[in-house]
């Protein structure tokens, strides 16, 4: 088992959902905006159904929500929140959609882009994986590879100045076993919980933190840290590519890429 002490200059996240983000991977984007890591995150829809209260409208619900992901994101140091307002439980994998995130990413121009698995339906004895999340995942994952790195795809785009990026890494997050890769967030699990309690109308009067200390724990068993986060690893760039694009490479100079399951 490899010690790799990665943090990206920039990263994307990409969820369907507020709260998507707090319950999946808020403790490493808080590791990593410590670090000096510069995120934005992109939520695919507002969250606009998930309010079940006699007279609540969707527009209402969207409201709350998107008040309750900029508190949360605020709290592990995120400002730049983007929501594309897709309709909440209808989201769906479409070339719009795609080309809508392939604006996005190369506006912004991420080293790093952390998704979903859109491959992941059954989660246990107990849980179907909601469409929005593979949706989501799926139209993340088709505007990274290769639409956002190729200049002839949405050549539109180019004309507006958003010329052709290509993604470094995608951090997929993932169940213990497809898991390779294991972000230490013992330092920033406090803030994981906090920001996941900025969202009033899905917490409720529950306490998130048990749980959420239960899960973690259980992604870092075996690691030598308390808490995890885990991640299947994609690394489109490689390390020597990358750091050949680098302001004041030096040709002499060499990587050694690691293999095998890393701990961060």
């Amino acid at each position: 088992m490899n010690n790799v002490n990665y943090i990206p200059q920039s990263a994307m996240v990409i969820v369907a959902h507020p709260d998507d983000i707090e319950f999946s991977c808020a403790g490493t984007i808080a590791r990593w905006v410590k670090e000096g890591c510069q995120v934005i995150y992109i939520l695919l829809t507002s969250g606009d159904v998930g309010i079940a209260e006699p007279g609540m409208t969707r527009a209402r619900a969207a409201e709350i929500r998107e008040a309750e992901q900029l508190a949360a994101a605020e709290v592990v140091g995120v400002s730049e929140v983007i929501f594309l307002r897709e309709p909440d439980g209808m989201l769906e994998n479409t070339l719009a959609l795609r080309k809508r995130l392939v604006r996005e990413i190369r506006r912004f121009k991420p080293e790093v882009v952390i998704c979903g698995d859109p491959t992941v339906m059954w989660v246990g004895d107990n849980y179907i994986n909601h469409p929005d999340h593979r949706a989501a995942a799926g139209a993340a994952v088709d505007a990274i590879f290769p639409a956002a790195g190729q200049p002839n795809l949405f050549e539109e785009l180019t004309e507006e100045g958003l010329t052709a990026h290509k993604v470094r890494k995608v951090y997929v997050q993932a169940w213990n076993e497809q898991a390779d890769t294991f972000v230490n967030i013992s330092e920033t699990i406090d803030l994981k919980i906090e920001s996941l309690r900025k969202h009033v109308s899905q917490m409720k009067d529950w306490d998130p933190e048990p749980m959420v200390k239960e899960w973690a724990a259980a992604a870092a068993k075996g690691k030598e840290m308390a808490y995890a986060e885990a991640y299947r690893v994609v690394t489109l760039v490689s390390d020597e590519d990358f750091k050949k694009m680098t302001p004041g490479f030096d040709e002499t100079e060499s990587i050694d890429e690691s293999e095998g399951i890393k701990t961060l």
